[in-house]
């Protein structure tokens, strides 16, 4: 029952981890004031960070983790036949992550650099929609708590779900934040897409593009920038890969 003594008919939901840190699930799970009412909605089935609980039923399936061996694969491929709404949180599931950095160099030298001579089955770290459907994506380095419980909400009342189409550069100026490119860093806040209320070009740390491309972005006028400024192009590429959300930009001329 809701305030008014309405019946609402709980959305079956769970939360699944491939290759990556969990810290967009610990994001989502944190104890703040929202967490009660955003639940309320919802029927835990399967979510390690907060219930032991676990079911095979659910509606919505919120995948963390980029795919970095082939028995996630099939993992995957199970919770999407499953899922009647598949989501994609948290820029490893959405774009491949900072797991994509060890595709740069061979699987046998990255394992080896890591693990010695141990044997270590693994892949090239790959997005979740390179494998099955996604219908959502949201974004993110951790995800942004207020937009997952926002999207997620819209999907279970059925109303839309829109990321910003403009990038991060929006959200700093209306902060009246100094540009970072005019204190000498490379910044991908004008390549950015927004949503992220800007934290990090607001804490004086450059963005790093972790919610991936924005849809009102000028990637040619981007790169124009960094080489006025006189700013390092090796610098641009290598943060433009950082969580692989620009790969499809990365062959642009410089």
């Amino acid at each position: 029952m809701n305030h008014l003594g309405f019946k609402i008919d709980k959305v079956k939901i769970a939360s699944f981890d491939f290759t990556c840190c969990e810290g967009c699930q610990l994001q989502l799970a944190n104890k703040e004031s929202t967490l009660p009412a955003f639940l309320g909605l919802l029927d835990i089935r399967n979510f390690r960070e907060i219930s032991s609980e676990r079911y095979d039923d659910y509606d919505i399936a919120l995948i963390e983790g980029s795919i970095t061996r082939s028995d996630e694969i099939e993992r995957l491929k199970a919770i999407r036949a499953q899922a009647k709404v598949l989501v994609a949180f948290g820029s490893c599931a959405c774009f491949g992550g900072v797991n994509s950095l060890k595709n740069k160099i061979p699987g046998e030298e990255a394992v080896r650099g890591v693990y010695g001579d141990k044997t270590v089955q693994t892949m090239p770290s790959t997005k979740i929609s390179d494998i099955v459907p996604v219908d959502l994506m949201i974004p993110g380095c951790p995800v942004s708590k207020a937009e997952v419980e926002r999207i997620i909400v819209g999907v279970v009342t059925r109303a839309p779900n829109n990321l910003p189409k403009y990038p991060v550069c929006v959200d700093c100026k209306q902060k009246l934040n100094t540009c970072l490119f005019d204190l000498g860093e490379v910044c991908l806040g004008p390549v950015t897409k927004a949503g992220c209320d800007a934290v990090c070009p607001t804490g004086k740390t450059v963005c790093l593009g972790c919610r991936g491309p924005a849809d009102d972005m000028n990637f040619p006028s981007f790169i124009q920038i960094v080489k006025e400024k006189g700013l390092s192009l090796d610098e641009m590429h290598e943060k433009l890969a950082f969580y692989n959300g620009f790969a499809d930009f990365l062959d642009h001329e410089s």
